[in-house]
C-alpha cells in the first residue's frame, strides 16, 4: 500500500509541474483522474484491511453493543465514502 502511495504522491506532484509548465488542460485533467483512481484504490484496500481485522474481530467475538457500534460504523463509512470507492 506503501508503494501506491508513493505514486499517487508522485502523480500529485506531475499535476502540479503541469499547471506550472501550463501544459494541454486535457492531458492535466486525464493526469488528475489517473491519481483520483489511484486514491481510491488505496481507499479500498484501507477498507477491506478494516473489514478482514477490526470488524471481523468485533463480529465474531465482541459485546453485543460493540457489534452494534462497529456496524453503525461501517454504515457511517460506506455513506460518507461510496463516492470515493468503486
Amino acid at each position: 500500500m506503501t508503494n501506491r502511495l508513493r505514486r499517487v504522491v508522485g502523480q500529485v506532484d506531475a499535476v502540479g509541474r503541469m499547471i506550472e509548465n501550463d501544459q494541454y488542460c486535457v492531458d492535466i485533467m486525464m493526469q488528475l483522474s489517473a491519481a483520483t483512481g489511484a486514491l481510491g484504490k488505496v481507499g479500498e484496500i484501507v477498507l477491506e484491511n478494516h473489514l478482514k481485522t477490526c470488524v471481523a474481530e468485533v463480529l465474531e467475538g465482541g459485546e453485543s453493543t460493540d457489534r452494534e457500534k462497529k456496524l453503525e460504523e461501517l454504515i457511517g463509512l460506506f455513506r460518507k465514502y461510496a463516492s470515493v470507492i468503486d
